[in-house]
């Protein structure tokens, strides 16, 4: 048995078998809810029975890249060296091994005296069973293989570095499972592949009379002007998403088009420039209506984004309702902007914050959820994806849970709306809040969604023009909502654009959006876990494009300055998220982050650079 070397580093997999291994193994998107074949969902959008899907995809436990695992015995797990400290591990020797990026998810910790596996219930021998492994670097390929790529060497006979009857239990299973859906090809590029295969169209786009909307993601890159922008000489790869999305064609002409043909002020005046600007403005409340699934345009409220809707709630509502000795109740995920004005509010009020634990997979804790929940508890508000590790909260079962307790519920959705279908009738929620410049819309713009009668019966929060029904010296007269909550001029022309983002994204199709970014989350997920002491944050099953991860031997900054060195951009630091970094035991990380326009090229670029800081680790 042998290997081919690639000489960018010492133990590194060759250029070819990388590719193979790419090719072979995402070569579908998700399906199954999203329109694909292949039946139920799992946590993440996965359409295939929980059966036939590898433990760690389906959030069971062990990763892809877990060492020789002998059955029956989860003690016997011989998990690769590693040298990051981790205050939640101390004693134990060393950190699980998916928590230094080598394997074992630190849920298999609570595995060892249970019949079932953790988090999915499988038989523990269908759990053994996923955990096979052979010796890293090599993987079973038969000669003329069926299921072979264009531009894979799986069909030619005589691979060095594949045995027949050595077969990687992940690989097999993942094939299985995504044999029923619809096939696509990956742009396979990592440590060593020429620069020439970034664009080759025929690695990236979807195919077959089953792709979702024709979703093409070659040509959806090309409706985003700033991608062919370059940066240090290379064309920009923009994997900070999650800070904030680029912006298509349509978007930034509407927006052109307001200023040359509609600006105006409006609800004012009668001239023909203030009727098209107020129908546009309108015209784009309706948008994020039907977006978000409001009964009605009088729940949509225009704000600056997401920070000023939670504020606006704090503000409002909650100073107008809340009373000594009340329960607010965030989690452990949250951005500052749904941490600091709760504080804020709780300190004047004299409440109580209290915050839902995570487990060391970055999941909602829900027994303890539900111990915190009570008749004191006046409000919870908690995010729908996290920002700094894209774990997606079961958010309806939370918004039930808080509503029998009496309380009200608030959901940050600033990371959900992007990669995921919004439904707030469906959640049921109280508040519902996003940003529009991270659904490829304008910045300075967002949105609070309310409940119409919760909005009408709630105290503004500015006083001011546009906001009155009548105003005297003596007394004011409040305009119902949204009006009551948009005092003074806004921000017409950005509300505009986001009408036409979202117009954008509607005619992309979200489940097409989601299903293909499903797809690239996978890739980058195995392809991070196999670059040696690189440590994942954040391992739940069910995450949206959003990964976060720390180098051994390098600060989160060198790595993202290394990576901005080829052009591509991630966000390294603590994404104004610090509690639960330090409930991961870090300060910071680096944060790809992924979005439509995203290919497996993209994240091939950030792989190779991630190797070259491996192979000249500093000792």
């Amino acid at each position: 048995m042998s290997t081919n070397i690639d000489p960018i580093g010492p133990g590194l997999p060759d250029e070819q078998f990388l590719r193979e291994l790419a090719n072979e193994y995402f070569k579908a998107p998700p399906g199954g809810a999203h329109g694909f074949p292949g039946g139920g969902a799992l946590p993440g959008g996965l359409g295939v029975p929980p059966a036939s899907i590898p433990a760690s995809v389906a959030g069971s436990g062990i990763s892809p890249s877990a060492p020789v695992y002998q059955q029956g015995n989860v003690d016997d797990i011989k998990s690769p060296p590693t040298s990051l400290p981790d205050p939640h591990f101390a004693g134990k020797g060393q950190v699980p091994a998916s928590v230094a990026g080598s394997g074992i998810s630190p849920s298999a910790i609570q595995y060892r005296d249970t019949k079932k596996a953790p988090a999915t219930g499988h038989d523990r021998a269908e759990y053994d069973r996923v955990g096979q492994w052979v010796q890293p670097g090599l993987r079973h390929a038969q000669q003329g293989s069926p299921n072979a790529l264009p531009g894979s060497s799986y069909a030619q006979p005589g691979l060095s570095h594949f045995e027949p009857g050595i077969i990687h239990s992940f690989e097999s299973e993942l094939r299985e499972a995504l044999s029923s859906m619809v096939s696509y090809i990956p742009g396979a590029q990592l440590p060593g592949m020429s620069p020439a295969a970034y664009t080759d169209p025929g690695y990236y786009f979807l195919r077959g009379k089953n792709t979702p909307s024709g979703f093409d993601v070659n040509r959806v890159k090309k409706d985003f002007p700033i991608l062919q922008e370059k940066v240090n000489g290379r064309p920009l790869i923009w994997l900070d998403n999650a800070a904030t999305t680029q912006k298509p064609w349509s978007v930034i002409q509407r927006l052109s088009y307001f200023y040359e043909h509609e600006n105006s002020n409006i609800h004012r005046a009668a001239h023909a420039l203030a009727a098209r600007a107020t129908d546009a403005y309108e015209a784009a409340r309706k948008k994020v209506a039907g977006f978000i699934n409001a009964a009605s345009v009088n729940e949509i409220v225009f704000v600056r984004g997401s920070t000023e809707a939670i504020n606006l709630v704090a503000k409002s509502w909650g100073e107008q309702h809340l009373k000594a000795g009340d329960e607010i109740i965030v989690s452990h995920l949250e951005h500052h902007a749904n941490i600091v004005p709760w504080q804020q509010l709780a300190a004047k009020k004299g409440a109580i914050l209290k915050v839902i634990p995570v487990d060391d997979d970055g999941q909602i804790l829900m027994d303890e959820y539900a111990k915190l929940l009570s008749s004191r508890t006046a409000l919870v508000s908690f995010t729908q994806v996290s920002n700094a590790l894209g774990t997606i909260t079961p958010a309806k079962a939370m918004v039930e849970m808080a509503h029998l307790a009496g309380a009200k519920v608030l959901v940050d959705g600033a990371q959900a709306v992007s990669h995921m279908r919004a439904d707030v009738q469906g959640l049921n929620c109280d508040w519902y809040v996003f940003s529009g410049h991270k659904v490829f819309g304008p910045t300075g713009i967002g949105v609070l969604y309310g409940k119409e009668a919760l909005l009408n019966e709630t105290q503004p929060w500015q006083g001011g023009g546009n906001m009155i029904a009548d105003v005297t010296f003596e007394h004011t007269q409040y305009q119902n909502s949204p009006a009551r909550f948009e005092a003074g001029t806004g921000n017409i022309a950005d509300a505009v654009g986001l009408g036409a983002a979202i117009d954008y994204v509607n005619q992309v199709g979200i489940e097409a959006i989601s299903a293909y970014e499903h797809g690239l989350l996978l890739y980058a997920t195995r392809a991070l876990t196999e670059v040696p002491g690189l440590r994942l944050i954040g391992t739940a099953p069910d995450k949206a494009g959003v990964l976060s991860f720390v180098l051994d031997a390098y600060r989160t900054e060198e790595v993202g300055a290394a990576l901005n060195e080829e052009g591509i951009a991630v966000r390294s630091g603590h994404h104004c998220a610090q509690p639960i970094l330090r409930r991961f035991g870090v300060e910071s990380t680096v944060r790809p982050s992924l979005a439509l326009y995203n290919t497996c090229g993209d994240i091939d670029a950030m792989i190779r650079v991630l190797w070259r800081l491996r192979s000249s680790r500093r000792k």
